[in-house]
């Protein structure tokens, strides 16, 4: 019988190194059911530009090894909320050919930072951040994939790094952009939300539905945190290495509203940590199903 994890979308940031859908074969090679890449150099303001052919191995990769959700990371450059005019207009001008690699490729969600304030105002840098999505809603509708906020660590002048400014943005843009959220656990832990115990994982859960809404919640990025609790500093650990520990991750493969939601891990030392992690992250949610299973049967039998 096929476990009941090997029906949930669990991966890795994977490699696109001599092409895209080497990422695939890479997210195959580890044991995931879905990845996340990068479509083009993460550091560099010029992007790929994808060839037929490179499309065309993409979609013969993708259907060779079945992986499904896949979701592109954009460049760490991009920031929608700058207040330098320059810089602006390099990250609008990027981000909107990271959303027309995301439709070649018919990807499913393109993550992204918010942004940062840098000199500028937590509310300026939020309002410009909707202005600048606000110009891509056309180039949006001709495509199927969905952008994605993801949570920050909080880390010099980003924003996002609070469920409010989310809500901000998600609200601003609602009916116009296919717009989601994707949590870090490592994010939002050193933002301040507790989620080391079940008690505390509910807690931000209620938390983050009161402002954003689980409806909203697309995605996670899984990792551990080698930085404290609240300290606004982002530095990713391999999972139960870190200051968070490993019940957080057996709550997010347990809990009814998450355990389907698709999973990228971007833990830091690679492809053969990420094959135990994988695993470790499918065995939380079949012990779980066979400890209801078990629990059916006696009822049954009592």
């Amino acid at each position: 019988m096929t476990p009941p994890s090997e029906k949930l979308l669990i991966g890795a940031h994977t490699s696109a190194a001599g092409g895209p859908h080497n990422a695939l074969l890479q997210g195959k090679e580890i044991g995931a059911t879905t990845i996340q890449l990068f479509t083009s150099n993460q550091k560099q303001w010029a992007g790929r530009e994808l060839t037929d052919e490179a499309v065309a191995l993409w979609e013969e990769t993708l259907e060779e090894t079945g992986l499904k959700k896949i979701m592109s990371h954009d460049s760490y450059l991009i920031n929608l909320g700058s207040n330098k005019e320059d810089v602006l207009e390099k990250s609008l001008q990027a981000f909107e050919q990271e959303i027309k690699r995301c439709h070649q490729l018919k990807i499913s969600y393109l993550n992204f930072h918010p942004g940062a304030a840098t000199t500028g105002t937590e509310q300026e840098c939020l309002d410009r951040i909707v202005a600048s999505l606000l110009q891509f809603e056309k180039l949006c509708d001709q495509g199927e994939t969905r952008l994605l906020l993801e949570t920050t660590a909080g880390q010099g002048s980003s924003v996002g790094h609070k469920f409010e400014h989310l809500s901000y943005i998600l609200s601003s843009v609602k009916g116009k952009l296919p717009l989601g959220v994707c949590i870090d656990t490592c994010h939002i832990f050193t933002a301040g939300y507790d989620i080391r115990t079940v008690g505390a994982w509910e807690k931000t859960l209620q938390e983050f539905d009161s402002f954003v809404g689980l409806d909203n919640l697309y995605a996670f990025h899984i990792n551990d945190s080698a930085k404290p609790f609240s300290s606004r500093v982002d530095r990713h650990a391999d999972l139960g290495k870190g200051e968070i520990g490993i019940e957080a991750f057996k709550f997010v493969m347990t809990h009814p509203k998450l355990r389907e939601i698709p999973k990228y891990l971007e833990t830091p030392n690679g492809p053969p940590v990420w094959t135990e992690e994988i695993a470790m992250l499918r065995g939380f949610a079949d012990e779980n199903e066979n400890q209801k299973h078990y629990q059916k049967l006696s009822r049954a039998n009592s």
